[in-house]
């Protein structure tokens, strides 16, 4: 590379990268003032990576009691007693279940309790047993921990109460306004109103944590509140409030800085969260990720102790029609009982994911860096090449955020560095466009005059300069041409007339040789030639071109109808097929050439089509083309011949469909075959009597083929040919 070339792409990369700070100035632009337009389509997409990851076995710490249907069809609709849900708990607690969480509110008295009965009915009676009163006794005295729901909008009808806690919830920040409130506090979600257990449960119970687990703005759960503020105290989440309990800690620590929540500590565990003290869920996978029992067969006893010992146990419910069901990266319905066992999960584990304070500098960096980096490759590579370096650089931004993510835990924006690498890429190619266009162009002048448009447009596409050379290459080639078309041709009226007549057939044709990935070489008249497997390369190359014939002899049925219906001519083609080695590449003259083939492979196709009509058959293949076929085809074994032009004889043959034969169309090649084998071998008068035979048969398939071996095997009983090798041999082209 000479110093000038040097000079000219330095010049060209600071040109680029002027336009490529444009715009990554405009995303920046965007990431700071705007930061909440694209946050959508950022979780989408991280919800994809998610589902990339795919499920991440659980600590095993967390189990599920499900109210699920099962549950529903042996104890009735809930709410149930709540004698059956004290007995469940019995049960649990005789487990030595570490921690019971109720992921339930019973906001209402049980009104199928007998003494609630018999005093609607005015009955007096002693010692009659109040549900409630012995499901809250056994909330006394087992390690449950009650849930509850905070009304977070103004309503009609709201209760003010507020929630006991055990624990300290201390407040700790950088430092506080004029009014004496901690910077950042502000950022906690206030609450409006309580949804609580009646106050039999609530008053008694140890303790209790809210459960509402709070979508975005797309309905998806991503993250869940920690803490919520009501009149003026913290309150702790279902999940936290059971790591807390279970962990023995009195006081939790929230930590404030000047952007609001920093995250929250319990004991040693320093949970991370979002300005609004929300924690990230880092999801296990999809529901059921947990280990699940049923809640009637904690009812009935009928589970291994084990499974519960020392373990944390929350209940919950998965049946549809109890309406505890949310949508989370994973799937659309999912059990809201779940989210908290993963983000208790997550605490246990200290498997967080969090945006750390400094991830804007860190983003805005990334946007930056990869505008630049596209840039510069755009500018030292093919022109070409331009949209495998931003699928490259779309990939690679992906696995960053992969990584980063679940090895590191942290949140990256994905989608601004993504739309700054579309920029920057659309950028460059457009400014691109005014540098290497110009060689493009010239290439296309190279070329004009020496292939078609349709030719150029795919070797352009495929292949380098000089890729347009001749060269010796493996192609299916076919002929076909319409049987009878002079007498067709002067039925027509006018010129006019016959060359709509020509494209109602050549259109269908046509499009189904392309269809099967073959190119059009040129239309004779009546007659296409067509090729597969060059200029680009086709696997199964044999297979789509007898595909294509086998669907254009279909096609012709529903076409002759329509025109039968027009009052025009019925046609029929016969088509030739073949396979070999031959020179594709750019000929013709230096005035005008074209892209096509040439030699003795080419020779044969031509001459198979012309042998249909002698055969009686619609689709003759060569034993070359045979033998590369991977499909099965109903085929009889035509002729072993030597055509005009060669001397070398080919085994060729009549196709007529897909598939294995069968039924009559099998006994009938059967019965051909063999009768074709005692020609061969010289067996005339044996052949002879097979071939009258079949001949007879009204629904033979082949109404031409027998006539023909007939006429042979009598000529040859007459007159023995010497040293007969079954080979027949044309003397004209068909």
């Amino acid at each position: 590379m000479t110093i000038k070339d040097i000079n000219k792409r330095f010049k060209k990369f600071f040109l680029y990268l002027f336009a490529a700070c444009l715009s990554a100035g405009m995303m920046i632009s965007i990431y700071i003032y705007f930061p909440q337009s694209l946050e959508s389509l950022d979780n989408r997409i991280r919800d994809f990576l998610f589902i990339v990851r795919g499920e991440e076995p659980p600590s095993g710490q967390v189990v599920i009691i499900d109210i699920d249907e099962k549950s529903l069809s042996k104890l009735g609709q809930w709410p149930w007693s709540r004698n059956k849900v004290a007995q469940m708990l019995e049960n649990l607690a005789a487990s030595e279940a570490a921690v019971i969480g109720f992921d339930i509110v019973f906001a209402e008295n049980d009104n199928s309790s007998p003494h609630k009965v018999l005093k609607e009915l005015n009955i007096q009676a002693e010692n009659i047993p109040n549900y409630d009163e012995v499901f809250a006794n056994m909330v006394v005295n087992t390690p449950t921990i009650l849930g509850y729901q905070f009304q977070l909008e103004d309503e009609e009808y709201i209760v003010t109460k507020a929630p006991q806690i055990p624990a300290s919830y201390i407040e700790k920040g950088v430092a506080r306004d004029n009014n004496g409130k901690l910077i950042g506090e502000d950022y906690i979600l206030n609450a409006k109103g309580t949804i609580l257990n009646i106050p039999l449960l609530q008053d008694n119970a140890y303790s209790s944590g809210f459960f509402n687990n709070v979508p975005d703005q797309s309905g998806i759960i991503r993250s869940v509140p920690l803490v919520i503020r009501y009149e003026e105290q913290l309150f702790p989440s279902l999940a936290l409030e059971i790591v807390r309990a279970s962990s023995g800690i009195e006081r939790v620590f929230v930590h404030y800085n000047e952007n609001g929540v920093e995250g929250i500590s319990i004991g040693d565990i320093d949970i991370p969260t979002d300005r609004h003290g929300r924690a990230i869920v880092n999801f296990r996978g999809k529901e059921k990720t947990f280990k699940y029992f049923s809640a009637i067969d904690i009812y009935n006893n009928d589970f291994v102790k084990e499974d519960i010992e020392g373990k944390i146990v929350l209940v919950g419910t998965s049946a549809a029609g109890l309406l505890d069901l949310r949508a989370t990266p994973f799937e659309s319905v999912f059990p809201g009982v779940e989210v908290h066992a993963n983000l208790i999960d997550n605490i246990l584990t200290e498997d967080f994911i969090t945006k750390p304070s400094g991830i804007d500098t860190i983003n805005l960096v990334n946007i930056l860096l990869v505008s630049i980096l596209v840039t510069f490759f755009v500018t030292y590579t093919l022109f070409w090449f331009n949209p495998f370096i931003g699928i490259s650089f779309i990939l690679g931004e992906g696995c960053l955020a992969y990584y980063s993510l679940f090895t590191e835990g942290i949140v990256l924006n994905i989608i601004f560095p993504l739309f700054a690498i579309l920029l920057a890429l659309i950028n460059t190619t457009l400014m691109d466009y005014f540098f290497e266009i110009k060689k493009e162009e010239a290439i296309k002048r190279k070329f004009a005059s020496k292939v078609s448009k349709e030719v150029m447009d795919s070797l352009l596409k495929n292949i380098d300069e000089g890729g347009f050379d001749a060269m010796d290459k493996e192609i299916t080639i076919m002929f076909s041409d319409v049987r009878g078309f002079t007498n067709i041709s002067e039925a027509m009226p006018n010129a006019r007339a016959l060359i709509d007549f020509l494209n109602m057939y050549m259109t269908p044709m046509t499009n189904i040789i392309i269809e099967e990935k073959g190119t059009v070489d040129k239309y004779i008249g009546d007659a296409i030639m067509a090729y597969w497997n060059a200029p680009g390369n086709i696997e199964n190359h044999e297979d789509k071109a007898l595909t294509a014939s086998i669907r254009q002899i279909e096609h012709l049925v529903p076409l002759n109808k329509t025109l039968k219906a027009q009052g025009l001519p019925h046609i029929d083609i016969g088509i030739g097929l073949n396979t070999g080695v031959a020179i594709v590449g750019e000929m013709g003259s230096e005035q005008r050439s074209d892209y096509t083939c040439i030699g003795d492979p080419i020779n044969l196709g031509a001459r198979l089509e012309s042998l249909c009509e002698s055969y009686g058959a619609k689709i003759i293949i060569s034993e070359f083309l045979k033998n590369g076929l991977k499909k099965t085809y109903q085929m009889r074994n035509l002729d072993l011949v030597t055509v005009k032009g060669q001397s070398n004889p080919v085994e060729i043959f009549e196709v007529y469909s897909f598939g294995e034969l069968e039924g009559r169309l099998k006994e009938e090649l059967d019965l051909f075959n063999e009768a074709v084998f005692l020609y061969r071998t010289s067996h005339f008068v044996k052949a002879l009597s097979i071939f009258k035979a079949v001949n007879t048969w009204e629904d033979k398939k082949n109404l031409k083929i027998y006539d023909t071996y007939i006429s042979r095997c009598k000529h040859y009983i007459e007159e023995p040919p010497p040293n007969f090798n079954g080979v027949f041999v044309h003397t004209t082209k068909g």
